[in-house]
């Protein structure tokens, strides 16, 4: 065990350092600078006020408001000086626990990496998902109002009236046999060539003209429709938003910040641009989509028919953001509504009697 070292001593009146001894005792440090009286100072006395880190000198003090100071350059000497007076705990640093200090300061680091990926996994999901049902539908129509101006900006609708007519003949179809919805559905037809369709927030769908014309009868448009209406209907979208939207846009959203809507709102488009839904969102869309066909007495083959010819076009010749890859498990899904359909006893009644579907898709 070392019980002297060198340092160098500052009596408090001058900035001179004077070399001394060092030497550690039960209850004092005796200091005896060179040329100069030893002196005797207890411990109880004395402050640690540097040398806590690695390569950093030790900075011992005695006195106010001008104290007497002790450096030593080599850490050990705290080592040392707990070996010698074991009884003066946390008073002065000791060197050893840094170790210790590492490994808890990295456990705490993995536990907040753990219990953030669990709320990232499983809390915000399961958050989103009991707030949902409780968001105004108000707020709901303000986030796709916000969105739909990126997604469908005017000048790529289609604004042909007769198109719009048997969008909205197909929308009433839908809706008037199911329950009552809070929710005014608007259609837009955008040009883009991509097969893919988005429900929004707040009863907007959104469908691009490459889907359209892969439709044969108004019949398959209905299947799509049906589907992307569940996803509104259910809250499955504004679930999405609530579990995709950061803090920083909530608080933009909520502060009113001049920029925060704009900039809530294009986050908004993308989420939804990109958006894929859980398996139970999925299922759930296919499940109450088919009921609201054969509620409304609309032909579920043709909804059959779209979804097995996509995935048969999709799986030929793969493409980006169509519309499977945004609703995966293409066969297991149509063979369960298969299921559905062959189990139902109504009977069909036709959608646009009379209409030329193949002229009317053309039309943008």
């Amino acid at each position: 065990m070392r019980t002297d070292w060198q340092g160098f001593y500052l009596d408090g009146r001058t900035a001179t350092r004077q070399p001394a001894t060092i030497r550690l005792m039960r209850e004092a440090l005796e200091i005896s600078p060179a040329g100069g009286a030893s002196r005797l100072w207890p411990y109880r006395e004395l402050r640690q006020t540097q040398g806590f880190y690695a390569g950093e000198e030790v900075r011992i003090e005695r006195g106010d408001p001008l104290p007497e100071t002790l450096l030593v350059a080599d850490s050990a000497f705290l080592e040392s000086l707990h070996e010698v007076a074991p009884q003066l705990g946390l008073r002065f640093h000791d060197p050893r626990r840094r170790a210790a200090r590492l490994r808890w300061t990295i456990g705490a680091a993995g536990a907040v990496l753990a219990v953030t990926a669990a709320i990232y996994v499983w809390g915000i999901p399961a958050l989103a998902a009991m707030v949902a049902p409780r968001v105004p539908v108000a707020w709901e129509e303000s986030v796709g109002r916000s969105a739909i101006g990126y997604m469908a900006p005017p000048d790529r609708r289609c604004g042909d009236p007769q198109l719009g007519a048997a969008m909205d003949a197909i929308v009433h179809r839908l809706t008037q046999s199911a329950p009552p919805s809070p929710y005014s559905i608007r259609v837009y037809v955008v040009r883009r060539p991509v097969v893919n369709a988005h429900a929004l927030p707040g009863g907007s769908v959104v469908i691009f003209t490459a889907l359209l014309q892969e439709t044969s009868s108004p019949e398959e448009l209905a299947g799509v429709m049906a589907h992307e209406l569940q996803h509104v209907l259910q809250r499955h979208t504004t679930r999405a938003v609530i579990q995709d939207a950061s803090t920083g846009l909530l608080l933009m959203a909520l502060t009113g910040d001049v920029t925060g809507p704009l900039a809530y709102g294009l986050q908004t488009a993308r989420t939804l641009g990109e958006l894929r839904y859980s398996r139970r969102a999925e299922d759930e869309a296919d499940v109450e989509g088919m009921k609201m066909l054969l509620a409304a007495r609309v032909d579920p083959a043709g909804m059959i028919a779209f979804f097995d010819k996509i995935r048969q076009e999709e799986g030929a010749t793969p493409k980006p953001l169509t519309y499977l890859s945004t609703h995966p498990e293409p066969a297991e899904r149509i063979a369960h509504l298969r299921a559905m359909a062959q189990a139902w006893k109504g009977t069909p009644e036709p959608l646009l009697p009379g209409e030329d579907w193949a002229a009317l898709v053309r039309r943008c």
